[in-house]
């Protein structure tokens, strides 16, 4: 009779009950039987998903502690922004609102596979796993927990953090990053394929100088296929092809993660570099690149003077540093060949994307005396809200006008570090004053 009359109730009232049912001790143990169990507000998930979620099935009694318990699955999963609930006495149903903060997952340094089949695991494990986690709570950390699992079912122990990515040049969040904070990650083993003998030696040293850096599961190949070819073109092999891979299993040491890469490269026909132009069409001539150096007729000696001619290398230097003079931080440039076959010749225009111009930000000067720092922020010329332009710290230095200051910094070791903020396109200097060894 107790329960009928409470059923009564429920059912008259319509009692809503938000996170955590309202019932006294002895009646949460009382069993309740739903004809149905809904729910609404989210089309992101189907029925069974979120009954799987919850743990409860219809058709079978269920106590109001399990129906707290199931409430606050959802609740902390992080996967909706609220939840209410009501058990009118026939069916029981769920209100949710969905998140507006999950994201996409990203992995940092993981040597796992992102895609379709990864999401597909994890949501047979996890079925409110629709691809997106939230910042914080049980869906997030559940996800975190498997990636780990996952890597020690390959032999892998690691500790994994997950944090919010931040869209670049924004404040906005694009994803949430999982990255295996320890043991270290890095490039391992790179069994190459197609080296010429000549060429041997040097593209091995070079294999050599890339092992052992930082693995990245977004940039590692690309970055790869970037140091192969640009060494292969600064050799006069403008036409080489360079195919990066992963090579098989992780290799575990006592304090690292090593992950084996192939490279593959087609060197192609050798070709002598004619010309390279500006996107504007200007012809960079080794000239404009030694007075860019601050190397002229009346100071350059044999020792300073750029020699060799105009590389591809040395001319994307020079194009780079006329940019960035304009305030262009984020200037990429990108070399388009042009073969000339009947005389063995490739010219190059570049191609550029500029980016935001950039402003000067905060100065700072370090571990100096009062009155060489006073002397310092005396003689500097770019006030903070003017264009940035990286060549006056170099300028400032080894240009200085200030007598005093150029003996001083003629005498000791002139160290700056520029840090870039997207969110305000500002650069924020700090010059340091080191003595020489």
């Amino acid at each position: 009779m107790l329960l009928l009359g409470i059923m009564k109730i429920l059912h008259f009232h319509c009692l809503v009950i938000a996170l955590l049912l309202s019932f006294s001790l002895p009646l949460a143990a009382q069993k309740f039987l739903p004809k149905t169990i809904q729910f609404k507000g989210d089309p992101e998930y189907t029925n069974a998903e979120l009954l799987a979620a919850i743990g409860l099935k219809p058709g079978i009694s269920i106590t109001g502690d399990q129906i707290k318990e199931s409430a606050k699955l959802l609740t902390d999963s992080g996967a909706f922004s609220e939840m209410t609930f009501k058990f009118d006495g026939v069916d029981l149903v769920y209100t949710l609102a969905p998140s507006q903060t999950v994201y996409p997952i990203h992995l940092d340094n993981l040597p796992l596979t992102a895609g379709p089949e990864l999401d597909n695991k994890l949501h047979q494990r996890f079925p409110l796993y629709h691809g997106k986690v939230p910042p914080q709570g049980a869906l997030l950390n559940q996800v975190r927990g498997a990636l780990e699992e996952m890597l020690a079912a390959e032999g892998i122990k690691a500790t994994i953090a997950a944090a919010p990515m931040g869209k670049p040049g924004t404040t906005l969040v694009a994803a949430i990053n999982f990255s295996i904070i320890a043991p270290k990650v890095q490039v391992g083993e790179i069994q190459l394929q197609g080296v010429s003998p000549s060429l041997r030696a040097p593209v091995q040293a070079l294999a050599a100088s890339i092992m052992k850096t930082p693995y990245d599961s977004d940039r590692s190949v690309a970055d790869l296929v970037h140091a192969f070819e640009a060494f292969y073109i600064e050799l006069g092999y403008a036409n080489v092809q360079v195919h990066a891979a992963l090579s098989g299993a992780p290799v575990v040491t006592a304090d690292s993660i090593q992950v084996p890469f192939s490279v593959a490269i087609n060197q192609g026909k050798y070709y002598e570099v004619g010309a390279v132009y500006m996107p504007s069409g200007e012809k960079i001539t080794e000239e404009a690149m030694n007075v860019a150096a601050g190397i002229t007729p009346d100071n350059a000696t044999e020792k300073l003077t750029i020699k060799g001619g105009v590389t591809l290398q040395n001319a994307m230097q020079f194009a780079d540093g006329q940019y960035k003079s304009k305030g262009y931080m984020e200037t990429v440039l990108t070399p388009r060949a042009q073969f000339d076959e009947a005389h063995g010749i490739v010219n190059y225009k570049l191609e550029v994307q500029t980016g935001p111009v950039y402003k000067m930000g905060k100065l700072t000067i370090e571990d100096v005396a009062d009155d060489v720092r006073a002397k310092m922020l005396a003689n500097w010329k770019m006030p903070e809200g003017a264009v940035f332009n990286e060549r006056e710290v170099f300028n400032f230095y080894y240009k200085q006008r200030n007598v005093p200051l150029a003996l001083i910094f003629a005498t000791t070791a002139c160290k700056y570090k520029l840090a870039q903020n997207a969110d305000t396109r500002t650069v924020d200097v700090t010059l340091r004053l080191e003595k020489r060894p």
